[in-house]
């Protein structure tokens, strides 16, 4: 009985092993059929895109004129996942910007090819309201040698003076109305919550990362019962040079050094109320920022405007010989944080007036509905018939930034990315 069905499962396996086979050759017969058929299409795509583009032959060989530029750019981040361009995500902001740029052929050949660079990396659902972008667009004016040394970008961030009126002409952009109106093409081909907001001419050494001198980020947040002196004294201790690993989201795998300069830091109120809660703003200058930087600053400020932390957290926190591993706690929402600024030297952005007067009805648009929403949201809080009140902050089950579990430390991350690896 036993000996007949092994000799049962034998024959199974025999048959399931003649089927893998069978399904092997059909899956090369097929795969051998797609690439026909692939090559077929490409071959056919290639055809159109040569008679499409065979009036352009010419600049196609590399005689097109190109200007190296620098584009400053607002969106609204409530929509996106962040705004570099990810393998896995392709909803972001670069990647409209992408798609505009190859819709409006102002970029000739990939992007690749245009000398890209950005000034920052904002994370989902954050906006920005001068993010920096360069590279390589069409023009109508002759361009300089893309070899050319410009020195910009070194160590004491001084752009090379140029003697030729033509080079001048290159760089100077106040009154240049001769040239392809970028602000105007590029905003018809984006999203309504993108825009792009000035052009200036950079020279070849101009890196919208590494050329900027400093970053500001604006947070907003209500005051609904906070301690705004103490979170403004708190404040003032994250200004200067300060290793902030207990201040962010760390990346052992890319980022080595965590220390990074606050070069100003301001709580300021704005001239807006709504049922008696007054809007604020996070002002935060710093030459740079590691992941999620503003944000957990922002965090902790709020747990001591609330009452649930002393000033000295501050400098606990910075200390990392005393707190060596960073506490577990909640960064601070994301849709409050912009960035408002980056800054370089000798960069003076232009924009059409009529390209501005579009931007401003359109922006003036997206308040207008904004300003609508809130007034419906209004209407509906009146019909609760609550009366005003200003919420307490209860420290009842709150854990101690302190008292609370950590994160590991950058060496024992480092450690096992290391054993990862070795093992892999």
């Amino acid at each position: 009985m036993e000996e007949g069905r092994i000799r049962e499962l034998e024959n199974d396996v025999a048959a399931l092993s003649a089927r893998i086979k069978a399904l092997e050759v059909e899956n090369a017969n097929l795969t051998a059929r797609l690439s026909q058929q692939h090559g077929e299409n490409q071959s056919l795509k290639s055809k159109r895109t040569h008679k499409n583009h065979k009036n352009h032959k010419k600049e196609n060989q590399g005689n097109f004129k190109r200007r190296f530029v620098a584009l400053k750019i607002m969106y609204i981040g409530s929509c996106y996942h962040g705004f570099a361009s990810q393998g896995c995500a392709f909803n972001t902001v670069e990647s409209e910007i992408f798609a505009a740029l190859q819709r409006t052929n102002l970029v000739v050949g990939s992007i690749a090819d245009a000398n890209y660079s950005r000034c920052g990396r904002t994370d989902r659902g954050v906006s920005a309201t001068a993010q920096v972008i360069a590279l390589y667009l069409r023009s109508k004016k002759k361009a300089l040698d893309d070899t050319e040394e410009s020195g910009y970008g070194s160590k004491d961030r001084v752009i090379v003076a140029r003697s030729s009126r033509e080079e001048e002409e290159m760089f100077a952009a106040e009154t240049d109305d001769d040239e392809i109106d970028y602000v105007s093409s590029l905003n018809r081909a984006l999203p309504a919550d993108i825009r792009v907001l000035g052009w200036c001419p950079v020279p070849p050494g101009f890196h919208a990362r590494f050329s900027c001198l400093y970053r500001e980020y604006k947070y907003f947040f209500i005051d609904d019962g906070l301690n705004i002196d103490a979170m403004k004294q708190a404040s003032q201790r994250l200004l200067g040079e300060h290793d902030f690993r207990n201040f962010c989201k760390m990346d052992a795998d890319n980022i080595h050094n965590y220390t990074r300069q606050i070069l100003a830091f301001d709580i300021l109120p704005i001239e807006e109320c709504w049922e008696g809660r007054s809007l604020w703003v996070m002002h935060v200058r710093g030459n740079a920022f590691l992941w999620h930087q503003v944000r957990c600053m922002a965090a902790v400020l709020f747990m001591i405007g609330r009452g649930h932390e002393t000033l000295t957290i501050i400098d606990d926190l910075l200390d990392v010989d005393k707190t060596m591993r960073k506490p577990q706690y909640v960064m601070a929402p994301e849709l409050p944080l912009v960035l408002q600024s980056c800054a370089f030297q000798g960069l003076r952005f232009y924009c059409r007036p009529e390209s501005k007067a579009q931007i401003h009805r359109h922006l003036l648009k997206h308040l207008d509905q904004t300003l609508l929403t809130a007034a419906l949201i209004s209407e509906g809080m009146l019909e609760l018939d609550c009366p005003d009140s200003i919420v307490s902050f209860s420290k009842t089950n709150y854990v101690p930034l302190l008292s609370r579990p950590t994160e590991p430390t950058y060496e024992e991350r480092r450690k096992k990315l290391i054993n990862t690896t070795n093992t892999s």
